[in-house]
């Protein structure tokens, strides 16, 4: 046996309680493709690209689908918690993996920041009285304490938080319908498929103004990669990760593509605008006296749900990085409950920036952080594929074993990718109000940078123990 077969065999152990099971796993990848960028950004995508947002949020589904298989492929291969990293620091390099792994805590600290925030707003639709700052702190120390406790509480919180949206988006599928079909409502003499292309088409603005969305598309889909950060924590690895990851095609096609058609069809795509939750647009328009309530308290979840996945991922993420020497030992100890309660706690700490900014700039705080969450998780998304085609190189060469879960057609999927990710990044770099969370990035490749040359001042050894290993010719 190969040492890279015997890592192979101990690392998903990592010393986590493996406690999530088949029905938390399948449930936090629904709900990682269910976000708030679904509830109350696509309002602003609409406004910009008309009917023709339906094929832009279908062609950024299949590059995630493109995404996750070859995620997949690496997960089967060697299933561990803070996948990303690992696989970046195995296949492209220490510095890539040290870089990855910092740069996901980052994206889950301000979406953790923005969430909060979205969660306060919703709050401060029922109870006015309240100031954000309060809300925000009330629930940053309800999930803090919830993924203290233990994995499986964070599992049946996120299930059931993925439940009310799931069960929000078929509800209004079947309203719509119902409403496209016997034309009862309020919006029965108005609805109709044709509205997908009657008022100037279905590229009313043109395909460049429906291109420019794909960037607040891509946010929509931030975190739909959180199921491979529950690798190193699922009771059966083997078997519900690939089944998670295969029924990420039909879950796009109903929650986006799906009723998205549906609210464009039951109200003209006019009628939306920026700021403005398609559901509840559509919810009135239908004539629904408590559906502003309902969708209040669905996207509420919605950001509570993404706030409790950014508090389980950085604990996770800060514990890979000390295991390699790349942030402080203390982040590597797990509680008496087998959860990394130090790197939790800390992160925690940064996210309650978020509080702050919500007493010192509550109009502005949410737009303050979002865009920095977007960059992040295209970086993440990118050493996902780099590392998918270095690793399938390794397999052709016979340096490593095959994954029970091959990506199909190999790498070309994940050149597709790629490219598109690129093309998405031109396209923020070219929107003035986007590109500033490229000069954040900026700065932050640069903290990054220094960090690292500290850390091989003090270790020079560094690159060498966390490089990529020699492995033996295997057959």
């Amino acid at each position: 046996m190969t040492s890279a077969q015997v890592d192979t065999e101990k690392a998903p152990e990592e010393g986590y309680e493996r406690g999530l099971n088949s029905r938390q796993v399948q449930m936090i990848a629904i709900g990682g493709a269910i976000g708030v960028g679904l509830f109350l950004g696509a309002g602003a995508n609409i406004a910009k690209a008309g009917p023709s947002i339906i094929l832009m949020y279908a062609l950024a589904g299949v590059i995630i689908f493109f995404i996750m298989r070859a995620l997949g492929e690496l997960l089967l291969y060697r299933p561990v918690s803070g996948s990303f990293a690992e696989y970046s620091r195995e296949f492209l390099g220490p510095f890539f993996g040290y870089f990855t792994g910092w740069t996901y805590w980052l994206m889950w600290v301000v979406t953790g920041m923005a969430e909060l925030t979205a969660a306060a707003i919703y709050i401060h639709y029922w109870f006015p009285e309240i100031p954000q700052w309060v809300s925000a702190l009330v629930f940053l120390v309800v999930l803090f304490g919830a993924n203290l406790i233990s994995v499986k509480l964070f599992g049946e919180i996120e299930f059931w938080f993925s439940m009310v949206k799931v069960t929000a988006i078929i509800g209004m599928i079947v309203i719509g319908l119902g409403v496209l079909t016997l034309g009862f409502s309020q919006a029965g003499d108005t609805a109709a498929v044709s509205n997908l292309w009657q008022f100037d088409g279905f590229f009313p603005k043109g395909i460049g103004s429906s291109l420019m969305t794909l960037q607040g598309v891509m946010f929509a889909y931030l975190a739909v990669e959180l199921v491979g950060v529950t690798a190193g924590e699922s009771e059966n690895p083997e078997k519900t990760l690939p089944k998670a990851i295969n029924t990420l095609p039909w879950r796009i096609a109903l929650f986006y593509v799906g009723a998205l058609t549906v609210i464009l069809a039951v109200v003209k795509w006019t009628e939306f605008a920026e700021g403005v939750s398609p559901f509840v647009k559509a919810f009135a328009v239908i004539g629904i006296p408590a559906g502003a309530g309902i969708v209040n308290f669905v996207v509420l979840t919605a950001a509570l749900s993404s706030c409790n996945s950014g508090m389980y991922s950085t604990g996770r993420m800060l514990r890979t990085l000390a295991d390699n020497g790349e942030a402080p030992k203390v982040f590597s100890r797990l509680s008496s409950t087998r959860t990394p309660a130090f790197g939790i706690a800390v992160s925690v700490v940064f996210m309650g920036i978020g509080v702050v900014l919500n007493y010192v700039v509550p109009e502005k705080a949410f737009g303050y952080v979002t865009s920095v969450a977007t960059a992040a998780g295209i970086w993440t998304w990118l050493m996902i594929l780099f590392s998918h085609v270095r690793y399938r190189r390794k397999v052709v060469a016979g340096r490593l074993p095959a994954s029970s879960f091959p990506a199909p057609g190999g790498s070309v999927c994940s050149y597709i990718a790629i490219a598109f990710l690129l093309f998405v990044t031109c396209l923020i770099a070219y929107d003035a109000d986007a590109r500033v969370c490229l000069y954040v990035m900026a700065g932050w490749a640069a903290a990054l940078g220094i960090g690292w040359a500290v850390l091989k001042s003090r270790n020079p050894r560094i690159t060498e123990r966390h490089g990529e290993p020699e492995l033996e010719k295997l057959g």
